[in-house]
C-alpha cells in the first residue's frame, strides 16, 4: 500500500461535544468554527475528535456504542444555524442544568429534540438538496426506520421488537414504512441538517489549513441500525438475535479482568462467499462515508484486523476469551482497490504482537506513540522518543482513555523515582509537578513523529476532573467541556511558538515571541 507523504505537523485532540457553546454541548456550528480559528491562530494543522455518531443513554452516551456507524449525532447540530436558515425564529432560554464544564446529556437531548422538531415543521420536504440527499445516501432509509421503530417500541432494543420486524420480513417492513412515514422523514431531516452543517464546517477547516481527523470504531453496537439491517454479517443467534461471541480485550494496562465491550463480532471467518462480499461492501460503504466527512481516519482497535479477542457472550468478563485471526492485509488491499489510497492512522495500542506491527507496516499506516506509556524504567520501551525508528507515527501525550497528563503525574501509579526520571528526561532536575504538561508537550513536539497531537486538557494543564473517559467504568464518561475563557490569546501565542520551534507549522513563520514569558 502507498505510504502517504505527511508533512511534519501538530494538532489538538478535542471532541466536538467538549467545545465551548451556550447550548449545553459543543456543536458543529459557530462553536466549532471558533475552535478552528483558535487552531489556526495557534499554528495547529490537525484537529482530531471522537466518533460523531448518535449516542445512546443506555451506554452512557459513549460515541463508541452509537445507534449507527454512519449517521451524525443530532446533539451536535447547531441551533444558531437553524435560526440562520430560517427554520427557527429564536432559541429558547437554556435550561438551568446546562453547565459550561460538563454535558448533561438528558437535558441537552430534550432541548435539542424540541428545537429540531420545531425546525422540522418549518422545513420543506420539497427542498431539492433534501431530495438529492434522500436519493444518494444509501444507509439513510435503514437508519431512519430503525430510529422510528425505537420510538414506537419505547426505546426497546431491536431484538425485543415483534419477530417479523426484528427479522426484517419484507411485508412487515413495507407496512411499517408506510405507517411511520412522517417519523422517518423527521429522522431524515435530522441527518440532512447534520450533513449540511458539517459541509460548512469542513469547508472552514479547509480554508484555515486544518485537517480533520475522524475516528472509526472497529465495532458497532448490538442495538444499532447496522446490526439490525445487516444481521447476516454478524455472529448472532438466528433465533434470539443475541450475539454468540462479543468483542473486548484481554487483561491489560487499564483492567485486570480485561474489557468486555459486548459488541457483536463480524463473521470474518465464514465460508459463505456472499456473506464475505456483503461484509466487505459494508466496510467499503463505511469508509467511503467517513472520508466524505474528514481528511484522515483513525482506526480504533486496529489490531482487531490482524486478530481479535472473542469472548463467549455468556461470560461477564473478558478473561476467558481467545484470539481469532482477522481479515488482515487482503481486507485493506480490497478497500484501496475500490477507494484509492487510504489516509489512515492505526490505533495500535494494547496487546500488540509482531504480526500486528507487520500488518501496520506493510500497509504503510502510522501507529500511535503515547508518552504516558513510556516511563516504566525500561530503556527499550517503544514509546520512549529515542526508540522511534520511523517518522511515520503519531505521538500523543495521552488519549481520551488516559488520565490527563497532570492527573497521571500526580497519581499513585507513579513512584517518586519515576517522577524524577520523567523530569530528568525533560531536562528538569527535580520531581516537582511544575508544568509537567508542558514538559510532555515539549517531548512530543520535538520528536521525529510526523504528527504530534495533544489533548486539549493537556494544552491547558487540567487535572483528572477533566478526564474524558475511564475505560472499564460504565458511568460518568464523555461529559467534559472546555469553557470559552480558557482558550486565550496567550495560549495561542505559546502553542504557536512551540510548534514553530520544532518545524510543525505550515507555512513556517518567524518565531512568535511571548512577551510575558520573556519578562
Amino acid at each position: 500500500m502507498t505510504k502517504l507523504n505527511r508533512k511534519r505537523s501538530c494538532g489538538i485532540l478535542a471532541h466536538i461535544s467538549s467545545l465551548p457553546s451556550p447550548h449545553g454541548i459543543g456543536d458543529i456550528g459557530p462553536s466549532a468554527w471558533a475552535f478552528i480559528d483558535f487552531l489556526e491562530e495557534s499554528g495547529q494543522n490537525l484537529w482530531q475528535f471522537l466518533p460523531t455518531v448518535p449516542t445512546n443513554p443506555i451506554f452512557d452516551n459513549s460515541p463508541y456504542m452509537g445507534n449507527s456507524a454512519f449517521a451524525g449525532s443530532p446533539l451536535l447540530i447547531s441551533p444558531d444555524l437553524l435560526v440562520k436558515d430560517g427554520l427557527l425564529t429564536q432559541i429558547p432560554d437554556k435550561p438551568d442544568s446546562f453547565s459550561e464544564y460538563l454535558t448533561s446529556f438528558e437535558a441537552v437531548t430534550n432541548y435539542k429534540k424540541e428545537l429540531l422538531q420545531k425546525a422540522f415543521k418549518a422545513f420543506s420536504k420539497d427542498d431539492p438538496q433534501f431530495i438529492s440527499f434522500l436519493k444518494n445516501t444509501s444507509w439513510l432509509q435503514d437508519y431512519c426506520l430503525f430510529m422510528s421503530l425505537k420510538d414506537k417500541y419505547n426505546q426497546k432494543g431491536w431484538f425485543d421488537w415483534p419477530a417479523d420486524i426484528a427479522s426484517r420480513k419484507p411485508a412487515a417492513i413495507a407496512k411499517t414504512v408506510k405507517e411511520l412515514d412522517n417519523q422517518i422523514s423527521y429522522y431524515a431531516f435530522e441527518q440532512f441538517i447534520f450533513h449540511k452543517q458539517w459541509n460548512l464546517l469542513k469547508q472552514r477547516a479547509k480554508d484555515k489549513g486544518v485537517r480533520l481527523i475522524g475516528d472509526i470504531p472497529i465495532y458497532v453496537g448490538w442495538d444499532s441500525a447496522d446490526v439490525w439491517a445487516n444481521q447476516e454479517i454478524f455472529e448472532l443467534n438466528k433465533k434470539t438475535h443475541a450475539p454468540v461471541n462479543v468483542a473486548g480485550v484481554p487483561p491489560d494496562y487499564f483492567s485486570k479482568t480485561g474489557q468486555r465491550w459486548g459488541n457483536p463480532l463480524y463473521r470474518w471467518n465464514n465460508k459463505d462467499i456472499k456473506i464475505d462480499e456483503k461484509l466487505q461492501q459494508w466496510w467499503v460503504m463505511r469508509f467511503k462515508a467517513m472520508f466524505s466527512l474528514v481528511d484522515t481516519v483513525r482506526v480504533d482497535h486496529f489490531r482487531g484486523f490482524e486478530a481479535y479477542w472473542s469472548i463467549p457472550a455468556a461470560n461477564k468478563t473478558a478473561i476467558n476469551g481467545k484470539w481469532i485471526k482477522g481479515p488482515g492485509k487482503k481486507f485493506f488491499d480490497s478497500l484501496q482497490k475500490q477507494l484509492g489510497t487510504l489516509d489512515i492512522i492505526a490505533e495500535d495500542l494494547g496487546e500488540i504482537t509482531p504480526e500486528v506491527i507487520q500488518l501496520r507496516d506493510d500497509l504503510g499506516f502510522p501507529g500511535m506513540k503515547i508518552l504516558q506509556f513510556a516511563f516504566d524504567q525500561n530503556r527499550k520501551n517503544a514509546f520512549l522518543p529515542f526508540n522511534y525508528q520511523t517518522s511515520n507515527s503519531v505521538i500523543y501525550t495521552g488519549t481520551h482513555d488516559n488520565d490527563t497528563t497532570v492527573g497521571w503525574y500526580l497519581s499513585k501509579q507513579l513512584s517518586k523515582q519515576q517522577r524524577l526520571e520523567i523530569k530528568q528526561y525533560c531536562n528538569k532536575d527535580n520531581a516537582d509537578i511544575g508544568e509537567i504538561h508542558k514538559d510532555l508537550i515539549y517531548l512530543a513536539l520535538s520528536s521525529v513523529s510526523d504528527y504530534a497531537i495533544i489533548p486539549l486538557q493537556d494544552i491547558l494543564g487540567f487535572g483528572n476532573d477533566c478526564k474524558m473517559n475511564s475505560p472499564g467504568s460504565k458511568e460518568g464518561n464523555w461529559r467534559w467541556r472546555c469553557a470559552e475563557r480558557f482558550l486565550t490569546a496567550d495560549v495561542s501565542v505559546w502553542l504557536r511558538s512551540q510548534c514553530e520551534l520544532y518545524g510543525r507549522t505550515h507555512p513556517p513563520k518567524k518565531l512568535v515571541k511571548n512577551e510575558k514569558q520573556e519578562k
